[in-house]
């Protein structure tokens, strides 16, 4: 069974909400522990979002009820109008997260027969108190950039060696399905490491520096192009003389592979090598032909895979 941090802090915030509540002598006082269960949220941010979104809805919620309550009294049914107006107007607002919150806090209101000024605070007082908890609770956040730093590290060492192998094993179409399937399983690490990088930027308040989220947007879209250039691979049986600059090409690539490199150097050699491609003499047979055809597909795409790293930097 998984214990995190996130499931401590609660176990921990929702018996303070509730001892507060009961010290305050407030009715109800329980739901201010379930208002601090249903609060605490995995980073600073969105717990502070779901908090702030918590008293729209309880305000917009003791409108309706009043409206409904009011007028025609205290009844099963008429707290089913409230809910036929509520919902849609909550998800209308983009409220949604708070209905039920609001709803149970709502039906204290039917079970005292009233809506008095000191009922109403005293649901604004348990609200206050939940949601204030859950704050509490997740003011501490580990720091995960040094996760981060070296989930960098392994997806760049697993780049230069798939990289390394696409070129060593070029017409290999076995091989080449084996790496499909390793560049597949890298995708899925970076696109969770890139869900960190969301929720390491999500508990800092007063940062918007997003630079890790933007950087493993950068490799997952990178991997994405050299999937589509290994299933061309797969088809390809051209002859050796035709594909050793494109595995020199890389070869190199994967010796530079880094953080820091911009690109640049390897356009460079991308441009020049479509340049004596376009100067080689027409196939003669349609083989010839369609590997020339696949190769020319290849370079676009690793063209598009530079320049993805290019513009990152570009924008750092």
């Amino acid at each position: 069974m998984k214990f995190g941090l996130r499931t401590f802090k609660t176990a921990i915030a929702a018996p303070i909400a509730l001892l507060l509540a009961n010290g305050l002598g407030l009715e109800s006082a329980a739901s201010a522990a379930i208002i601090t269960l249903l609060t605490v949220t995995n980073t600073k941010r969105s717990t502070v979002k779901t908090a702030i979104n918590r008293f729209f809805s309880l305000t917009l919620a003791t409108g309706i009820a009043g409206c409904c309550f009011l007028l025609l009294g205290y009844h099963p049914l008429v707290f089913g109008l409230y809910l036929f107006i509520f919902i849609p107007a909550s998800l209308a607002l983009k409220l949604g997260e708070g209905i039920p919150v609001s709803s149970v806090l709502i039906t204290h209101y039917l079970v005292a027969q009233e809506m008095s000024v000191r009922l109403i605070i005293n649901e604004y007082l348990l609200m206050s108190i939940g949601v204030g908890c859950a704050l509490l609770a997740n003011l501490y956040m580990p720091n995960t950039e040094k996760k981060l730093q070296a989930d960098q590290m392994v997806v760049e060492v697993a780049m230069k060696k798939m990289l390394k192998d696409m070129a060593l094993h070029l017409n290999q179409s076995k091989k080449e399905e084996d790496l499909r399937q390793e560049c597949l399983a890298l995708l899925a690490f970076v696109k969770e490491a890139q869900k960190r990088a969301q929720e390491f930027e999500e508990n800092h308040f007063f940062s918007s520096n997003g630079y890790y989220f933007e950087y493993f947007a950068m490799r997952r879209l990178q991997l994405k192009i050299l999937t589509a250039m290994l299933q061309i691979l797969h088809r390809l049986t051209a002859e050796p003389e035709d594909v050793i600059e494109l595995q020199e090409l890389l070869e190199f690539t994967a010796e530079t592979l880094s953080e820091k490199n911009d690109g640049s150097e390897i356009l460079l050699k991308i441009t020049e090598l479509d340049q004596r491609y376009q100067e080689k003499e027409l196939p003669e047979n349609r083989q010839a032909f369609e590997n020339r055809a696949m190769l020319f597909q290849i370079f676009q795409l690793f063209q598009e895979f530079i320049e993805v790293k290019a513009g990152f930097y570009r924008d750092k």
